[in-house]
């Protein structure tokens, strides 16, 4: 899958254009999402996009790239970024950020499982708040492995389910009913890191810790951390 339209380049971003098949419009959940993530930036959630990316090198591609927040977060080491994101408002955004960039960025639009990319062409891949949404998370941590080389890692920022059961219950009943049609397709009790490693992932690295938008809601948890391609 590719996307189509024009290509740009500005500043250190390289961006490719809108308007492919490979987009998905959720333009409320967008606005009030790219809301958030420029409001986290200044507190918890910022923290952790640094420390998600810290130490990283080579080639990346950042998979539900949202509105480019993690971008000014990529280390110097880091010399491309290939950045998917199917929401046209989000992708916009992304395209924005990624001229201001300090890695080279190039913005696609694309699905996580079915990235423009080839076999084993990147050292690491980033998810970040993204494997929530999608609708099949073992394809898309199919792919994640088909693109990686051997030995490539994979980094993860996601809000998984609670290990606790009345938040587990509520998260639950959240995804059988209102939730995924107002956030996106977001899933709240998701068991992402069983996921991870059962796509062929050892994981190295991880902590659970609150949901830094809501870290006083009880139970509610978010993953960070870092598995490799085996």
């Amino acid at each position: 899958m590719t996307a189509a339209g024009t290509e740009t380049t500005a500043g250190t971003g390289t961006t490719a254009g809108a308007g492919t098949t490979a987009s998905r419009s959720h333009p409320i959940f967008a606005r009030l999402f790219e809301r958030l993530a420029r409001a986290g930036e200044r507190g918890p959630m910022g923290r952790d996009r640094a420390r998600l990316l810290a130490g990283a090198s080579g080639r990346a591609i950042e998979v539900g790239a949202g509105s480019g927040a993690n971008f000014h977060h990529y280390p110097a080491q880091v010399n491309e970024v290939l950045a998917i994101e199917p929401e046209p408002y989000l992708r916009a955004r992304a395209i924005e950020a990624a001229a201001a960039a300090r890695a080279n960025v190039t913005v696609l639009a694309g699905e996580a499982a079915a990235l423009p990319a080839e076999d084993a062409s990147f050292d690491f891949a980033v998810y970040s708040l993204v494997l929530c949404s999608v609708e099949d998370q073992a394809a898309a941590l199919a792919e994640a492995r088909r693109v990686l080389r051997p030995g490539g890692e994979l980094r993860f920022y996601e809000h998984v389910r609670s290990a606790r059961a009345l938040p587990a219950r509520i998260q639950l009943l959240a995804d059988a009913t209102f939730w995924p049609s107002i956030a996106g397709g977001c899933h709240m009790a998701r068991e992402t890191l069983v996921s991870i490693e059962s796509a062929g992932f050892a994981v190295e690295e991880c902590e659970r810790h609150g949901l830094p938008f809501a870290p006083k809601v009880p139970g509610f948890t978010h993953i960070l951390g870092r598995a490799r391609r085996v």
